[in-house]
């Protein structure tokens, strides 16, 4: 599904992950670390918004440096803030965004975004001021703006971060019950529970990688 080999990334003279071998294919996949190891770019890396700067990235076996464009059709991506995300004053606007490049016709058009307004629990929202929505409703928007495309794989940098406890658990219940493959990155370590494998990283490397009982250990260790 995606494959990193010898991947490096720098950033001016900051070398942000170095060497990265291995290949994913699970289902659910966590990305924890401190802040400033590396985890956001190794995410952006998923789906074409970075490039490598050595080695390759190939994501369905499309290398991400050859087109990204078509990477981008099969991953999204969702950011930690969804004001990154949403740029039309209404719901359905905004979803509606992201489809004019297929050219769908009208009814199917309308269908995806019912579809993809109730896998967020947004069922009706269409006519909702986007402002006025809580953070928790504008998370979901973010996450039905790219649930739309029908993506194969889904990555969430950090998506519950600006949730209280409620909506946290009302996204990760949407989350958990969708089709594609996730990648999320987190710093909520109660969330990998029902994961089948989590990436640590530390100051750019790949520190240990396992399923999320000795992943969370690991990264405890860490930072002691």
């Amino acid at each position: 599904m995606i494959e990193f080999e010898g991947v490096t990334l720098r950033r001016g003279e900051r070398q942000v992950l170095d060497r990265l071998d291995l290949s994913l294919t699970e289902r659910r996949i966590g990305v924890i670390g401190a802040n400033g190891s590396g985890k956001s770019s190794f995410a952006r890396l998923l789906n074409g918004l970075l490039l490598p700067t050595g080695g390759t990235v190939r994501v369905f076996g499309i290398d991400t440096a050859s087109d990204a464009r078509a990477v981008r059709r099969r991953v999204g991506f969702v950011f930690q803030n969804p004001e990154n995300q949403i740029v039309y004053p209404t719901v359905g606007e905004d979803i509606a965004f992201g489809l004019k490049p297929l050219k769908l016709g009208r009814q199917e058009t309308a269908e995806r975004i019912a579809a993809a307004l109730a896998d967020a629990g947004l069922a009706g929202f269409d006519d909702r001021l986007t402002h006025e929505l809580s953070g928790g409703e504008r998370q979901m928007v973010a996450l039905a703006g790219v649930m739309v495309l029908r993506p194969d794989i889904l990555v969430l940098d950090e998506p519950t971060t600006l949730l209280d406890l409620r909506n946290k658990r009302r996204a990760m219940t949407r989350v958990e019950a969708l089709d594609p493959s996730v990648v999320m990155v987190t710093h909520d370590l109660d969330l990998l529970a029902g994961f089948d494998r989590v990436l640590v990283f530390e100051a750019g490397r790949l520190a240990f990688d396992g399923p999320p009982p000795d992943a969370i250990d690991a990264y405890r260790r860490l930072c002691a």
